[in-house]
């Protein structure tokens, strides 16, 4: 969890979450599972969702087309009921998580649920992307003292600017640039919102991948993002909501692979000659070389000269016609400024 606070500070490195999410279908062994799987798979942390249905939603409100394409229950009410955990299960998997060493977080969707994550000592608090309009909660969960991880799919900029308002009272707060779609289609991405979105808000943002696969990560990479957060599930096969649109396990060891390799590969952005140049650069770079005898006194002309590798004389880029040498020279060797006699401006000096 680490990783996690530091980069809502604004530090170095990256954290990925694992998002269980409501993949466990309700079966705390599952839900102990897949904490197992998201540390074999190397993420830092591991989230689910926690809520009370009544809380949550009306009891004829409608499931999502997604939802009901995975052969849900038409209702949401029905459907959140299959996938709650009681609230009992949440202690034992915290403990879980603490003893197998990785981050544990759950994104609160009503007050009481928040309040039993905070007792549990979470480091933080996840506000979803259905939950962003609902300020009077977001100003409730900053009251908690704990950083704030806010999604914002569906969202736009003014929205934004209102949760961030709300938000004022916590620590630290983060976004996560989101495409609530399940999967979200690639050409949907938006991506260059999440240096745009930096750029305004002046908060570290992340990226929250509904999108198959590992691409659209590896760009958001590119783009700054530090902070990700992908769903998985241990079989894809399972009845659920978001099954289909996670990874599996195994896809999820190598999406934090590709990740760690891809901001491995952007550095700091200073242009130097890096450690593995340094054996090449003198050999397939050119200096100064004599282009036939020269003896020691005579004064350099430009028909002497000749830039060859290896760079064990001086750079081409360096002027020395016109320079007297100091030692005889033989064809083809290097020219370093043990060759030459001082200046003259430096012999007056």
């Amino acid at each position: 969890m680490a990783e996690l606070r530091n980069i809502a500070q604004g530090g170095d490195g990256f954290a990925l979450i694992a998002e269980a999410g409501v993949n466990h279908n309700g079966d705390l062994a599952l839900a102990h599972r897949l904490i197992d799987a998201a540390v074999a798979a190397g993420a830092h942390i591991v989230k689910f969702q926690t809520f009370v249905v009544d809380q949550l939603v009306a009891p004829d409100a409608a499931s999502t087309p997604y939802q009901r394409r995975q052969g849900g229950p038409q209702d949401q009410t029905a459907l959140l009921r299959s996938l709650a955990l009681p609230r009992e299960a949440w202690p034992e998997l915290r403990r879980h998580a603490d003893d197998a060493g990785i981050g544990f977080l759950s994104t609160p969707f009503d007050l009481d649920s928040a309040r039993l994550l905070v007792d549990l000592g979470v480091d933080a608090l996840k506000v979803p992307s259905g939950e962003l309009t609902n300020t009077p909660f977001i100003a409730e969960l900053a009251g908690a003292g704990l950083p704030l991880l806010l999604s914002t799919g569906m969202a736009e900029l003014p929205e934004i600017d209102a949760a961030l308002a709300a938000a004022s009272a916590a620590p630290a707060v983060a976004l996560f640039h989101c495409v609530s779609a399940y999967p979200a289609p690639p050409e949907d991405c938006n991506l260059a919102a999440i240096p745009a979105l930096h750029e305004r808000f002046g908060v570290p943002v992340g990226w929250s991948d509904h999108t198959l696969g590992a691409d659209a990560a590896l760009a958001a990479a590119a783009l700054g993002a530090r902070l990700f957060e992908k769903h998985f599930t241990l079989d894809r096969t399972l009845p659920g909501p978001d099954h289909q649109a996670s990874l599996t396990p195994d896809e999820l060891g190598d999406y934090a692979a590709r990740i760690a390799r891809a901001i491995a590969m952007l550095g700091d952005g200073r242009k130097r000659r890096m450690p593995s140049e340094e054996e090449n650069a003198p050999l397939v770079r050119r200096s100064w070389h004599a282009a036939r005898p020269l003896p020691r006194g005579h004064v350099l002309t430009a028909e002497d000269l000749v830039a060859l590798r290896p760079e064990t004389g001086l750079r081409p880029s360096q002027a020395i016609a016109g320079r007297r040498l100091a030692r005889d020279l033989r064809a083809h060797d290097p020219i370093t400024e043990e060759h030459l006699e001082e200046h003259p401006e430096r012999d007056r000096g």
